[in-house]
Parts: C-alpha cells; sequence; structure tokens
C-alpha cells in the first residue's frame, strides 16, 4: 500500500480556493461555542446519570481531559496548515494519503451523525412542544402521529421534524457562510441564556446529600459515561475545518479552538455540578442490580414504573426536568422552548463542517472534482452543501439520539488519535518547520491524548464498534475503488 504525504508545501499547488475570507478569531470562537453546546448538555446529560449516577460530573472533567489534550495537538496542526479539512488534512501531511482518507471517512461519520443526532435531539422539543399545545381546545390537529415521530430504527416510520430541520438548516448554508454562522451565533446567546437560568434556578436547591452515593456503579461507570457523553464537546475540531474562510488563520484558529473548548467546558462542570446537586443523579438498576442500558425496552418500562417523579436518568429534556422538579414549572417551560429555538445552532456548525470536508475531498481528487464547484451566486460549495445535507437528512430521519452519538463520537475518537499521532510524527520529521502556535511539552499531552482517545474508543457499547469498523472497511475499499489513483498527488507527480 502507498502512503503518499502531501508535504506542507503542496498546499500552493492546489486550485487557488474561491471561498471567501471572512471569518475572525472571536467568531470562530462562537462557531465552535455553537456546535459544542447543543444536545450534549441538554439531553446527554440522563444518559450520563444513568452510566455513572452523580460521578457523571467526574465524567465530564475526563472527557474534557482527552478533549483538551487533542484540541492542542489540533491548534499547533491548524497553524501549520490553515486550509479546509481539519484532520483530514493534518493526517494527509504526517501520516500520508491513506491514514488521510481513513481520518476523513471517520469524519464523515462524526459530522453526518453529529448533524443527525442534534437534529434528532431537536425533534424531542419541538414533539412534546406540539403535544402540549395540541392539548388545548381547537389544537388537536398538531398531535403528530406516532409514526412521523420516531425512525424506522427507533420505533416509527420517519422523524419528519428532524428532517425538516435539517433541509433548512442546509438552504441557510447555501445561502453562505456569513448568513449561517450569523444564524448560529445568535442561537448560541439563546443558549447560553438557558444555561444561565438553570444554574441562577437550581443552584438554591443543591443538597449534598444528592451526591451520595458519588460512584454508585463504581469508576467503570465514569470512564462508560465520559465515552458516551463526548458527544457533548464534539465541535471544536469544526472550528479546523474553516480554515480556508478565515482571515489571519495561522493565529486565529488556535485561538478559536482552544477558546471555544475552554469556555464549554466552565459551562459543562457547573451545570453537571448543579443538576446532580438539586435532584441527585441515581442510575435505574434492574431486579439483578445492574443498571439497564439506556434506551432498551426494560430501561423504558422502569422509567414509566416510576410515574410522574422519574429519576434524571430517564428524562428527555434533563434540564428543564430538574427545574420541574424543584418547583419551578414555568422556567422549565421557559428553557423548554429556548432550546427548542436555539439548537439548531449546533446543527449549523457540524453542517457546515461537513461541506467543507467534503470540498476538500473533492478538490485534492479523492472525490468527484464536480462536486468543489463554488457557486457563482453565494461563494459557497453548493453542490456539497446539498450532499451533505441530504445524507444528513436521511440519517436524522431514521434513528435514534443514542445510537447516532455513539457512532459519532467513535468517529471523533480515531480522528483525534490519528491527528496526535501525526503532530510526534511531524515534530520528529520536520522539526525546523514555523509553527504560530507550538504545542508546550508536546511529547507528554499527544500522549496523554493518544491514550485517552484510545481507552475512550473502547468504552464504547461492542455494537458501535462493530458498526464503526465496517464504516472503515467500505471507506478503504470506497479509496482503493476512485481516489488512490485520481489523487491530485498522483497527478502532479507529488508522491514520497
Amino acid at each position: 500500500m502507498d502512503w503518499r504525504i502531501r508535504p506542507i508545501a503542496a498546499r500552493d499547488m492546489a486550485p487557488a480556493s474561491e471561498l471567501k475570507r471572512t471569518l475572525n478569531a472571536t467568531q470562530l470562537v462562537l462557531l465552535g461555542l455553537a456546535s459544542i453546546v447543543g444536545t450534549g448538555i441538554f439531553i446527554l446529560t440522563a444518559e450520563a446519570a444513568q452510566r455513572a449516577g452523580p460521578g457523571m460530573i467526574l465524567s465530564f472533567a475526563l472527557a474534557a481531559t482527552v478533549c483538551g489534550a487533542a484540541a492542542l495537538c489540533y491548534a499547533e496542526l491548524a497553524s501549520v496548515s490553515p486550509v479546509a479539512g481539519g484532520g483530514y488534512t493534518y493526517a494527509y501531511i504526517t501520516v500520508g494519503e491513506l491514514g488521510a482518507w481513513l481520518a476523513a471517512w471517520a469524519l464523515l461519520a462524526e459530522y453526518m451523525l453529529a448533524t443527525s443526532a442534534i437534529a434528532v435531539g431537536w425533534s424531542g422539543y419541538v414533539i412534546g412542544l406540539m403535544e402540549r399545545i395540541a392539548s388545548q381546545p381547537g389544537f388537536a390537529w398538531l398531535d403528530l402521529p406516532d409514526a412521523l415521530t420516531s425512525g424506522l430504527f427507533a420505533g416509527g416510520l420517519i422523524n419528519l421534524p428532524a428532517a425538516l430541520i435539517v433541509a433548512v438548516i442546509t438552504g441557510l448554508l447555501i445561502i453562505g457562510t456569513r448568513v449561517g454562522i450569523g444564524f448560529a451565533i445568535a442561537l448560541l446567546a439563546a443558549k447560553l441564556f438557558a444555561l444561565g437560568l438553570f444554574v441562577a434556578l437550581a443552584a438554591p436547591a443543591l443538597d449534598l446529600a444528592n451526591f451520595e452515593p458519588f460512584l454508585p456503579l463504581g469508576v467503570s461507570g465514569v470512564g462508560a459515561a465520559a465515552a458516551s457523553i463526548f458527544f457533548a464537546y464534539l465541535g471544536y475540531d469544526t472550528v479546523a475545518a474553516a480554515g480556508e474562510e478565515t482571515r489571519n488563520p495561522q493565529r486565529a484558529l488556535p485561538i478559536g479552538i482552544l477558546g471555544s473548548l475552554g469556555l464549554a467546558t466552565l459551562f459543562y462542570m457547573i451545570v453537571a455540578a448543579t443538576a446532580v446537586g438539586a435532584v441527585g443523579a441515581r442510575p435505574v438498576l434492574g431486579a439483578d442490580g445492574e443498571p439497564l442500558a439506556p434506551g432498551s425496552e426494560q430501561f423504558l418500562a422502569a422509567c414509566v414504573a416510576f410515574g410522574d417523579r422519574p429519576p434524571l436518568a430517564c428524562s428527555n429534556e434533563a434540564l428543564a426536568s430538574v427545574l420541574d422538579a424543584i418547583g419551578h414549572e414555568r422556567a422549565a417551560s421557559v428553557l423548554g422552548v429556548i432550546v427548542f429555538l436555539a439548537l439548531p445552532s449546533a446543527i449549523v456548525s457540524t453542517l457546515f463542517a461537513l461541506s467543507r470536508l467534503f470540498y476538500a475531498l473533492s478538490r485534492d481528487g479523492l472525490l468527484p472534482s464536480g462536486f468543489a464547484k463554488v457557486s457563482r451566486r453565494f461563494g459557497t460549495p453548493a453542490r456539497m452543501i446539498l450532499l451533505a445535507g441530504g445524507i444528513s437528512l436521511v440519517t436524522s430521519s431514521l434513528f435514534s439520539v443514542g445510537r447516532l452519538a455513539d457512532v459519532a463520537n467513535a468517529g471523533t475518537l480515531f480522528v483525534f488519535f490519528m491527528t496526535s499521532t501525526g503532530l510526534l510524527i511531524l515534530r520528529r520529521r520536520e522539526p525546523s518547520l514555523v509553527r504560530p502556535f507550538r504545542l508546550p511539552l508536546a511529547w507528554l499531552l499527544a500522549p496523554l491524548a493518544m491514550a485517552g482517545c484510545a481507552f475512550l474508543f473502547i468504552r464504547l457499547p461492542p455494537t458501535t464498534l462493530w458498526a464503526f469498523g465496517i464504516w472503515l472497511a467500505v471507506g478503504v475499499l470506497t479509496y482503493l475503488a476512485y481516489g488512490r489513483s485520481r489523487s491530485q498527488l498522483v497527478r502532479r507527480g507529488a508522491n514520497k
């Protein structure tokens, strides 16, 4: 197998980018936050409670530590190679073309399924809101049939609200980056207000007794929860995917990546501790004393048995349910409406990154070049956005949020491991390379990121690992059938 490595100078050999450079460091931080602060904190908090109990606070910290180390690796590589593609581009200049293709293939899974998972999570709020309105006289027509509220592989036929929101966001991104990013930032403000409202109202109800027992499922539960809620931190790498649309990318990209991750981590830790302190986070156990698998028939039946006051682990609207449990019913409704309105901002960010990854692959010859054509009217890769949006629309309409998030986690951890490895390779191969941002203690932090990613990866459900393995195998076959012989490196004689 020929592992062709693209020299960093080969950026200049690629066709001149037609994408408009409109984004600055502040916008990149907000773009990252808009993507990170989404379905994870608002929905996966319940799954974290089921897997680790109050110890989920440590799970957020563990996931953040791994993300932090990987983010620093991303920051250095982004400053060295600030072009569209993110982890795919970094793999290309470090481990070679096949490794880059596998990274891109994993990123496709991450972005597509993260987009879909967020859409499905948003759909839950839409359906709940419509049901409440439908209970009022004259609005019964708003109550959607069950077949249209869940996907084919989630107990229904098609998740109509999820499909519709992906279609709307796709249209916004086709109009242009400035419009799409502006929309994401506006909705981010609403999400941050919702988190602030939650903390302000729930903090006075904090009871230290709710933190006991802190590790009901042991240390292993912390690792399992961290692997599942890793999805809550997806997003900072979407900043790296915007390299060719960023002004002064050598400076702005590291700031955008590290700034968005740091702020999101702070929000998550405060919100998680507040939720646990207010209502507790006991997991739902089976008759044998073992925790039930989230989303399983046994788990759902046990949650129903709790009646009107189920534990946090059973909630589809985790933060709103906490406010409701401590007597802030109106605030819970307000929070639900805000999340319903604001959650699409994360879809903007992930779908944006997905379309730019397709653009980079087409530009490099690994996908048909016709897809990289930029619209003269909008200055965006409209064909790529349509393809990315179409795939995400299909998956969001068919699968549950848990399954989508787990496979997205697998793709992310795989790419983060490869990126961290690539940093060490590049340090050894090109020690004198100019690095606008240089990772301190690289020989400590990069292996830490690699070990953390590997640990969390193997903590994912076995079915997820099998699905991801099959996805990678399909990717290898696709590369051998098309990209290997059509790569720009082959055509331009840039092989190493």
